[in-house]
């Protein structure tokens, strides 16, 4: 179990600390949603959540391979909806491996991020989707 304990700050901004680490993260509304978007919006947290999962799961059985990922990069848009409800609709995500892999090792990453926490624990009518982008040759 990991506690994290957030305050209300106003101006629709919060701050939360990561009780283990002592990290403090600090959140904003977006401008669309009546805040400044100085910050991560609590839904910019979620996005970056599966970003992060993917490419942590990924970077877990890439070592367990023996696979270098370092370099990778994943990009993730959240696209928001408003019917029948304000929430989050969409997710894609495209990770890049920055080293050319067998097809075999292609197959087991992609798997693996498919079952990363994060993506199993965003509800199934929330659209996600993951693309892999792998060097050419």
């Amino acid at each position: 179990m990991v506690t994290i304990r957030a305050s209300y700050e106003g101006d629709l901004r919060c701050t939360a600390v990561h009780e283990p680490s002592g990290t403090v993260l600090r959140t904003d509304a977006p401008k669309d949603n009546e805040g400044l978007g100085e910050s991560f919006s609590p839904t910019d947290l979620l996005a970056t959540g599966l970003a992060t999962c993917v490419m942590t799961i990924l970077g877990i059985v890439g070592r367990r391979d023996g696979l270098d990922l370092r370099g990778m990069t994943a990009v993730v848009e959240k696209h928001m909806v408003t019917e029948p409800l304000r929430r989050v609709g969409r997710l894609p995500v495209t990770v890049t491996i920055p080293v050319a892999l067998d097809e075999t090792s292609r197959r087991k990453l992609e798997r693996a991020a498919h079952l990363c926490p994060v993506h199993q624990s965003i509800l199934p009518d929330i659209e996600t989707s993951i693309t892999f982008v792998y060097p050419a040759g």
